[in-house]
């Protein structure tokens, strides 16, 4: 995950690695940096990709699945921040975003491990709106990297349960908050 300061111009990123089995941390890292890039709407990877590299190289394991807080395949250019992080690392890589974007998708019924397509503008499929907890919002879960789709899902329901958003994003979300305002600390 990543956090901003723009006020002082500065980007945190956070890596969590959690044990698959049982959701506990096995290891995390951050990096702070300055944005090198402008915000451009459709092209945030290349504002956070710098920091997140800087986050993942710094674990002292190798995770063996990324999931980022973001798209993938489900992107206005076909190719979100989860694609850019696998290509570039080589890993596995999923986008699992808490608000929808360009697409359109029917809301899935209630049920945790309900489902629907997320269409591209052409129909093409792009992701899927996936409910994690009962009656809650869904989450959007895209591909980015040498993983299917439905494997994304299933990865995406056994990260998620007790919450909305997978375990690894709550972990990296509240690690990178906090090293943004460290690091404003010591300006």
């Amino acid at each position: 995950d990543v956090a901003y300061d723009d006020e002082r111009d500065l980007v945190a990123a956070a890596a969590v690695v959690l044990d698959a089995a049982t959701l506990e941390v096995v290891a995390e890292a951050t990096a702070v940096g300055h944005v090198s890039f402008p915000y451009v709407p459709g092209l945030l990877a290349f504002r956070e990709l710098p920091t997140v590299l800087a986050a993942l190289e710094a674990l002292p394991v190798t995770p063996g699945l990324v999931v980022c807080d973001g798209y993938g395949l489900a992107h206005p250019r076909g190719f979100g921040l989860a694609c850019h992080l696998g290509v570039v690392t080589g890993l596995p890589s999923i986008g699992v975003a808490k608000n929808p974007f360009t697409f359109t998708y029917e809301e899935p019924g209630p049920p945790r491990g309900e489902a629907s397509p997320l269409l591209a503008a052409d129909g093409s499929v792009v992701g899927r709106a996936l409910r994690t907890q009962h009656g809650v919002k869904p989450v959007y879960v895209s591909v980015g990297h040498r993983v299917s789709l439905d494997n994304a899902c299933a990865h995406t329901l056994a990260l998620s349960p007790r919450y909305r958003i997978p375990e690894t994003t709550r972990h990296a979300d509240s690690l990178c908050r906090r090293a943004l305002r460290e690091a404003g600390a010591q300006r």
